[in-house]
């Protein structure tokens, strides 16, 4: 199995060691930034394939790139998250585990998504509309839903005495399973008084 991801992951490996620049004194900030460019190159092709198996599995509709952004993406881009969690978990830096993912979700809402907005809005690319558009009429439900878990989150943590063991990565993963299962629920029933706040009535329908 090793050997199979292996070869599966040697067009990246050959890509990324051939063509990132080894970092010195004088060259870490070239690395540094090559680095970064593969980042956002392997980001824009993992959702352009995902957007695209998304619409072979749901035949082209609206929910598609909903559900595949809650699962596959979600999951893609919160692995090294994980790695680093475990990471520093394993020396005993909770805090810092816990933090590290709390953190990472922030960044990515306040940071990773105004700025490929502000890059679309000022140069026009993609569609040519002046604004982004969000296809889902229940984002204020999934926001609520979010603020929901962040607390049942905390509450765990502080039940279990603020300690990292088995019982809490199994709650962990049992509310996870509960907001897939509602999240997932909401966007394939359409439930039509869940949609607090949406712009675009006519996604009602969708």
């Amino acid at each position: 199995a090793n050997s199979m991801v292996w070869a599966a992951s040697l067009p990246v490996y050959t890509l990324l060691y051939f063509g990132t620049p080894r970092p010195t004194e004088k060259r870490f900030l070239l690395t540094f930034l090559v680095s970064l460019f593969w980042i956002a190159g392997f980001s824009f092709l993992l959702v352009w394939w995902v957007e695209i198996l998304g619409d072979i599995i749901f035949k082209g509709s609206c929910s598609a790139s909903i559900v595949m952004g809650f699962t596959i993406l979600a999951a893609g881009t919160s692995i090294p998250d994980a790695v680093s969690s475990v990471a520093v978990a394993k020396v005993g830096e909770g805090d810092m585990a816990v933090s590290s993912s709390i953190g990472s979700n922030i960044f990515d809402i306040l940071v990773g998504l105004p700025i490929p907005w502000i890059i679309k809005i000022l140069t026009g690319l993609g569609d040519g509309h002046p604004h982004v558009g969000i296809g889902s009429p229940f984002l204020f439900f999934y926001v609520v839903l979010l603020l929901i878990m962040v607390i049942l989150t905390v509450s765990s943590i502080h039940f279990l005495g603020w300690r990292l063991d088995k019982r809490l990565g199994v709650m962990m993963a049992a509310l996870y399973g509960l907001f897939l299962t509602i999240a997932l629920s909401t966007e394939f029933g359409h439930p039509t008084w869940l949609m607090w706040g949406s712009i675009d009535e006519g996604m009602k329908g969708c």
